[in-house]
């Protein structure tokens, strides 16, 4: 297969079940491997750390393979899967709850990435992992659904500082994580990069009306869902994580929604969001390594926008999809600092993070004395370095 000399058995066995749809002829090809695959032990540590070990033991029993697995594996990737059903109806109960409140409260509520995809596409059986729940609202609407959360019970995680309060709507792409029961949810305002907010004011609008419970939630239409999980993929890889989970919810967004995703609006909206080659790398490995076949006029956009070894960067990220050092902490320390909008914001926002609070580097540094998290201070004046260049690469 294409690209894929250098992936071992397993790992081809993996990448396989990270699907929801099987031909016969695939099928046939996953059997092979399985009958000769010895390294279970790896297989599942890995499905685990890309979070796909719920999904990997749903199609191995549904195809019949647990009889070639050792029990030690089937017991593994069983009780993941067990746990990810009970924490998803944990997620959807709690879910309800936050949509009741933002119904009567008048705000609509668009669910994205894992609920979303749990709801849309994989069909509620605890495949999609998933440790948050994370929707977007407009952006006037945000403080007020969160203060609504809070007067509820919500506890939201502190800020670094006290000065980012007076920013907290321009810094990153959601407000801090609100916490109750043991359930997190993100409110977001912002989905792509700042030049890039007619995609997100799409995405909003474009959204079809479901329900959790009797309760509204909007999910967005495939396609500019689709984009913006491109687009979230990337930001994790340019801060060097990436997992098979996020990749299994393009190629089932595909396989469930090809018709409507793979059309020329695609491409021009990549175009009108500054992400061409981001697509085009994001498709190249649901071409050659998920085997997904494209027309001619896509195979063309991904030859003439697709970077350099694409695909020596996805088996990187195959063998150690997180806590892999960061790459260029300056690139995303600029690009933070870049989407913040107005000097007088930025400023407020580096002296914020130069000078946290007494709080935040106690936890960040494990000071358990106040006195030795003075000492850290000066440590953290590094980061001036950082702003050589303040425009980040596109």
């Amino acid at each position: 297969m294409n690209g894929k000399s250098d992936i071992t058995g397993e790992e081809t066995l993996l990448t396989g079940l990270c699907r929801l749809e099987f031909s016969s002829d695939r099928i046939r090809k996953l059997k092979s491997l399985i009958t000769v695959t010895e390294d279970w032990e790896y297989l599942a540590d890995l499905s685990n750390k890309h979070g796909v070990a719920a999904l990997v033991y749903y199609n191995l029993e549904k195809l019949g393979f647990l009889q070639y697995i050792s029990q030690e594996t089937v017991e593994f990737l069983h009780n993941a899967h067990m746990m990810s059903m009970a924490r998803n109806v944990h997620h959807l109960k709690e879910t309800e709850m936050v949509l009741k409140l933002m119904n009567e409260a008048g705000i609509k509520t668009v669910l994205l990435k894992g609920l979303a995809l749990e709801i849309s596409v994989y069909g509620n059986r605890g495949l999609r992992q998933m440790t948050d729940v994370d929707v977007l609202m407009k952006s006037e609407d945000c403080i007020r659904a969160r203060d609504i959360l809070i007067s509820n019970g919500f506890t939201s995680l502190p800020l670094k500082s006290p000065l980012h309060e007076r920013i907290m709507m321009h810094i990153g792409k959601h407000l801090p994580s609100l916490i109750k029961n043991g359930f997190s949810i993100e409110i977001h305002h912002r989905l792509f990069g700042s030049g890039e907010q007619g995609l997100a004011g799409m995405l909003y609008e474009e959204c079809s009306e479901n329900s959790i419970n009797n309760e509204i939630v909007f999910i967005p239409e495939a396609q500019i869902l689709f984009l913006y999980l491109i687009r979230h993929l990337y930001m994790h890889e340019q801060n060097n994580e990436s997992q098979l989970r996020l990749y299994t919810d393009l190629v089932v967004l595909i396989g469930k929604y090809r018709d409507e995703i793979i059309n020329s609006d695609l491409t021009i909206l990549a175009r009108t969001g500054e992400m061409s080659n981001i697509l085009a790398n994001k498709l190249e490995i649901l071409r050659d390594i998920w085997e997904i076949s494209f027309p001619g006029w896509l195979n063309e956009f991904i030859k003439g926008n697709c970077e350099p070894g694409n695909k020596d960067k996805f088996m990187f990220f195959l063998r150690s999809p997180k806590d892999n050092p960061a790459v260029n902490k300056a690139w995303f320390y600029r690009y933070t600092i870049h989407e913040i909008p107005g000097m007088h914001r930025k400023l407020l926002y580096i002296l914020g993070d130069l000078f946290p609070s007494i709080i935040f580097m106690k936890k960040r540094y494990r000071c358990n004395k106040i006195w030795k998290v003075f000492l850290y201070y000066p440590h953290r004046l590094g980061k001036l370095w950082y702003l050589i260049k303040l425009r980040p690469p596109r």
